[in-house]
């Protein structure tokens, strides 16, 4: 998930074909340092959350001084559990009803084993003053952790231990990641930058775009086709997995953020100032939608089969989908 300011300082939010990736020694989990852990907040809900997940009817939401809220009712309910940090948290990535994970500032990566009830601190760096924008994981040993100039983390048991390594020569910031079918990962970067793997995160490919702004967000579709969005409401398609691209209309100039695709094939795709953009013709054109009193949504996620649940600026909101369609403001 991206985060709400992006400027190319250490607290910040937010080789063509294959490249040899150069490791580095394993990153251990640093417990000698006691956490703090965050603060307990009545408005925590109503306050700037960053990033969404779902997974079997658990909702998880993630955002600034290490909050984590937990949501077992599709959205209608939130509580606030305890987390060993007070950094910021940039992103939430769950891979059963269990196993989960947040990464966030400071480098800070914590986990879950409970269905979010209990988090531990398995890896924290702030000396290193680099946040981590997103987290996946292929299966409960298997992930990744990207963020500010270059940082890629993997981890082979769970996330107990994290090596760095690189996939450029540039340090540039790595801003999401996501999964595109068995073997095939996209990143999308700082700079107009956007890689590909063919080969579940081994090795990855530089590929060329006609966009030189940030991608913060990257959305895989049918068989080889992809969107890629960020900056001043820029959107691309691809329909040969990022070798050539084609600029879409979006009618807004605002920060693209995140991105959904329905089990119907309806595409959505957030924005500040509370913009949606909802297609029905998968990802040909975009219908433009205004929402959350324009204030800016940073993540979405489904509720129920016909309910979304936004996070942003006004902390986490649930909507229908009539009422994403036909209303202006909210």
């Amino acid at each position: 998930m991206v985060a709400m300011i992006f400027r190319r300082v250490p607290w910040r939010w937010p080789v063509i074909a294959a490249i040899c990736l150069l490791v580095v020694a394993p990153l251990v989990a640093q417990d000698q340092d006691q956490p703090e852990y965050a603060v307990q907040a009545q408005i925590a809900s109503k306050s700037l959350l960053i990033d969404v997940a779902t997974v079997d009817g658990l909702l998880a939401a993630v955002g600034p001084r290490g909050h984590i809220l937990l949501s077992e009712d599709q959205g209608q309910s939130w509580n606030q559990v305890e987390v060993p940090t007070r950094s910021g948290l940039n992103a939430v990535h769950f891979h059963d009803r269990n196993l989960g994970w947040a990464v966030g500032h400071d480098g800070v990566i914590v986990r879950t084993q409970d269905g979010g009830a209990t988090w531990e601190r398995v890896y924290w760096a702030p000396e290193d003053e680099n946040p981590l924008f997103d987290v996946w994981f292929a299966d409960a040993d298997q992930g990744f952790a990207i963020g500010a100039y270059g940082a890629f983390f993997e981890t082979s048991d769970g996330g107990t231990t994290w090596t760095s390594r690189y996939i450029s020569e540039d340090d540039f910031h790595l801003n999401q990641i996501v999964p595109a079918g068995d073997e095939r990962l996209y990143i999308a970067a700082e700079a107009g930058l956007f890689y590909r793997s063919d080969d579940g995160g081994a090795t990855w490919a530089d590929l060329a775009t006609p966009y030189h702004g940030s991608f913060f967000g990257v959305l895989p579709l049918e068989g080889d086709s992809v969107l890629a969005f960020g900056l001043r409401g820029h959107l691309f398609r691809s329909d040969d997995a990022g070798e050539t691209w084609t600029e879409l209309e979006t009618h807004t100039i605002s920060m693209l953020t995140n991105s959904l695709r329905l089990a119907d094939g309806t595409i959505i795709i957030t924005g500040l100032g509370g913009v949606v953009l909802v297609s029905h013709d998968g990802g040909q054109t975009f219908q433009f939608h205004q929402h959350c009193n324009r204030r800016g949504i940073s993540a979405v996620a489904p509720a129920t089969d016909d309910t979304l649940v936004f996070v942003g600026e006004f902390g986490v909101r649930t909507l229908t989908l009539n009422e994403l369609y036909d209303r202006k403001d909210g």
